[in-house]
Order: C-alpha cells, then sequence, then structure tokens
C-alpha cells in the first residue's frame, strides 16, 4: 500500500506531454517531409494521443500496460510519417521521446502536488494549473530542443544500427520500468512507499534514463566523425602519395625525352628516306607530349597539373591552366596536392561523359584578388545536378556513401583550415567550383 498516495497526473496532461515530445524531436531531426505534412500530422498526433489516454483510462488496471503500448505506438506514428524517417529510425527516436515525455510528466506533476499539498488543495484544470503546465512544459521541452538539436544532423538522416537501436529500446523498458515499479509494489528494494517519495524516485530514474539516452546519441556522433574524419586523411594521405608517385614518374619521363630527342637527330642525320621521316616525325611529337610540364612556380603544382593535363589528354579532354603557384608558397604540399587533385579529378569525371568532343572542356586559373588567394575551376556538364537539403551539390557517382562522397568535403576541409571556404555554382551547362584563401588571416599569413 502507498502511504499518502497521490492524485494520477491527468490523461490529458499526459496525452499533451507525449506529444511535446514528438513534436521535440521532429524539430531536431532531419525531416524528408514538407512542413505543411509534418503540421498536419503532429495535429492528427496530438488528438490520437489524448484519444488513447482517455480510453486506456476507461478500462480495468489490467489494460495499463497495453494503453501504455497503444501510446508509444502513436507516438512513434507520429514521428515516423511526420518527420518521414525510416522505421529503424522512426522507432530509435520514438524511444528517446518516450523518456522525454516520462521525464517531464512526472517532474511537472511533483512540483504540482508539491505546491498543492502545501496549499491544501489539488485542482487539475484551474487556471494556476493550467499557467503551471505551460510554464513546466515550455521549459523543460525548449530545454530538451536546446540539448538536442546539436545531437542530431538536420541535413542528413539518422542511421541508428541494429545494435544501437535496440540498446535504446532496452534502456527505455528499464528505465519506465523502474520509474514505475512502486506503482506496481511498495515491497521491493527499489520502491518507495510515499507518495511524493513515489514521484521523485520516478523522476530521477527518467532523468538518468534521459541522460543515458543523450550520451549514447552524443558517443554515436563522436564515432561517426571520426570515422569522416579519418577517411578524409585517409584520402588525403593517398593523395600525398600519387604525387609523389607522379613526381617521379615525370621525373623519368622527362630523362627519357631528353635522350630519346637526342637519338631522334642523330638517326635523322645518318638516315633520310622519306618514308622514315614521317615516322620520326611522329615520334618526336610523342616524345615531346611527355616531356611537356607545367610551370607555375610552385613545384607541387607543377606535378599535380601536368599528371592531370596528361590524363586529360588521354580522355580527349581539352585542359588550359593559368596559375601563379607562388600565391601557395604556405599551404603544406599535401594540403595542394590533395585540393586540386580532387577538384581536377571531379571535372574530369563530368567531361568523360561527354558525347561531344568539343564539349570536354575544363578550365583552372589561380590568381589573387582583393588580397585573397582565388581558386577555380570550370568544367561542361551535360546533365542534371541533384541537391542535398542544404542545397548543396550531391555527387552522381554510385557509391556516394562511401570514399567518393569525400571529395567535396575534402576540398571544404582544406579551405577551412586555412580560414577560407569553397562556393560551387553553375550557370549555362558550366560547373564553377570557387576556392577562397585569406592571405592575411589563418596559415595563408604564417
Amino acid at each position: 500500500m502507498i502511504t499518502n498516495a497521490l492524485p494520477d497526473i491527468p490523461r490529458s496532461y499526459t496525452a499533451i506531454c507525449e506529444w511535446a515530445a514528438c513534436v521535440v524531436y521532429i524539430a531536431v531531426l532531419f525531416r524528408r517531409v514538407p512542413p505543411r505534412r509534418s503540421v498536419v500530422v503532429s495535429a492528427i498526433g496530438l488528438a490520437a494521443l489524448i484519444a488513447v489516454q482517455y480510453f486506456d483510462g476507461s478500462m480495468p488496471i489490467w489494460f495499463w500496460i497495453v494503453g501504455m503500448l497503444l501510446a508509444f505506438g502513436c507516438m512513434y506514428l507520429t514521428i515516423l510519417f511526420g518527420a518521414g524517417t525510416g522505421k529503424r529510425e522512426g522507432l530509435y527516436i520514438t524511444a528517446r521521446a518516450f523518456v522525454l515525455a516520462e521525464l517531464v510528466a512526472s517532474l511537472h506533476w511533483q512540483i504540482v502536488t508539491f505546491i498543492g499539498m502545501r496549499n491544501g488543495r489539488f485542482a487539475d484544470y484551474d487556471w494556476h494549473a493550467v499557467l503551471l503546465l505551460v510554464a513546466t512544459y515550455a521549459l523543460c521541452f525548449g530545454l530538451a530542443w536546446l540539448v538536442e538539436r546539436g545531437n542530431f544532423s538536420q541535413t542528413a538522416p539518422t542511421l541508428p544500427t541494429a545494435s544501437a537501436a535496440t540498446a535504446t529500446v532496452a534502456i527505455t523498458i528499464v528505465t519506465f520500468a523502474m520509474s514505475n515499479l512502486s506503482f506496481i509494489s511498495t515491497n521491493t528494494p527499489f520502491s518507495g512507499s510515499m507518495g511524493q517519495e513515489i514521484f521523485y524516485i520516478r523522476t530521477l530514474v527518467d532523468f538518468c534514463g534521459f541522460a543515458i539516452l543523450y550520451a549514447q546519441q552524443e558517443q554515436a556522433r563522436r564515432i561517426e566523425a571520426s570515422a569522416e574524419i579519418a577517411s578524409i586523411n585517409a584520402q588525403l594521405e593517398s593523395q600525398h602519395q600519387e604525387y609523389l608517385q607522379s613526381k617521379e614518374n615525370i621525373e623519368s619521363l622527362g630523362r627519357l625525352a631528353h635522350d630519346l630527342k637526342h637519338q631522334i637527330a642523330a638517326l635523322r642525320a645518318e638516315v633520310d628516306p622519306e618514308h622514315a621521316a614521317a615516322g620520326f616525325e611522329q615520334l618526336e611529337k610523342s616524345v615531346q607530349r611527355y616531356s611537356a610540364q607545367q610551370h607555375t612556380g610552385n613545384p607541387v603544382l607543377d606535378v599535380i597539373l601536368t599528371t592531370k593535363e596528361r590524363t586529360c589528354a588521354d580522355r580527349g579532354i581539352s585542359f588550359t591552366a593559368v596559375a601563379d603557384g607562388s600565391l601557395l608558397s604556405n599551404m603544406s604540399s599535401m594540403d595542394i596536392a590533395s585540393l586540386f587533385g580532387n577538384a581536377i579529378d571531379n571535372a574530369i569525371e563530368a567531361t568523360s561523359k561527354l558525347a561531344d568532343p568539343e564539349q570536354r572542356l575544363i578550365k583552372l586559373a589561380l590568381f589573387e584578388q582583393n588580397s585573397f588567394t582565388v581558386v577555380r575551376i570550370e568544367n561542361y556538364y551535360d546533365s542534371r545536378l541533384k541537391k542535398d537539403a542544404e542545397g548543396n551539390l550531391r555527387t552522381t557517382k554510385r557509391d556516394d556513401q562511401h570514399r567518393h562522397g569525400f571529395g567535396v568535403k575534402s576540398i571544404r576541409h582544406i579551405a577551412q583550415q586555412y580560414g577560407g571556404e569553397v562556393t560551387i555554382r553553375t550557370n549555362d551547362h558550366w560547373f564553377v567550383l570557387t576556392v577562397l584563401l585569406p592571405r592575411q588571416t589563418g596559415l595563408m599569413a604564417m
């Protein structure tokens, strides 16, 4: 038996609390549905939760667990359709929302009953109670929104693993069971026997459950960020190794071209048949192709541009570059290799798909303007570009969830290291990527 048992939380209060918890998570999640749909689904969800709560209240006590499952189901459907989540994601978020709702409902009623005991009355729906309800819910759910908005991305779906979703549901079940244990039996080591004490235990357990779920999501975000940084660093290292190998190959080809020129000159002086002259001339042009190198004033950029120019020639792409490599004197060789390598590779991939050889055009410019180092890579394209929720262009590669997706991210990452920014625009079938690096701030000023 519970001594000095407190009145039950009004059903309408519980329904509003569960609905508000759903709205908080719909607000912080990446929504894949229009805002109007979110509003309509939320309104229907509120009506459904109120109906479920009053239906549950009209049933025998043994129906309590079934009623809670029905309320959980309504919350799940509200989040699933209100935010457009996947099934596993919806279950993961609903479990968190359910614990939050339990916490706020218990905390609010604990405050209400404390004030009621001091005043000697319990008025559920007078203006004092309603005002306290609005103030408590607004404060608690506002704090929850502030806390959780940094824990979820609003530009990409939350994709919990099966183990993470299972763990979240398990934590929710344990939290709910322990927080309501005293209502089932007061004769356990973890139960209370006093009315106010029971609500204190419930509030404390729910708070611990919410804190555990928050820490779990924060850890998942950190692991995801670490994996992304590791992928970017791996690509940076790969680009650097490619630069070193390309430099060695170019040096070897330069020596080979120098030797072949002398050999050709000697052969031409000794052999004079007309049918051989044409062959020698063709050989000389081929050697000249491999001996041509870019000279921008930066040896790293020279290697990158020379290598990419040859790749473009092999694919029938017209590549022109006007670059002042001295502007990159304070950038590391790895950053130069990755920035220019990724940008030109993306342009080569796009133009290689064009059927018309005259449209296979890539232009690169590196210059100084208004105290900024400007890197601009332009290429012609003839396809429909996809954009994400922020308006950023998405990759057209099939493997956009793996390494390919880190090309533009790597460029942005490097620009941010030097206090710069990256912009992407399209104009009349021209794709233009621009990198602005300030010359008086950040690492560029060192």
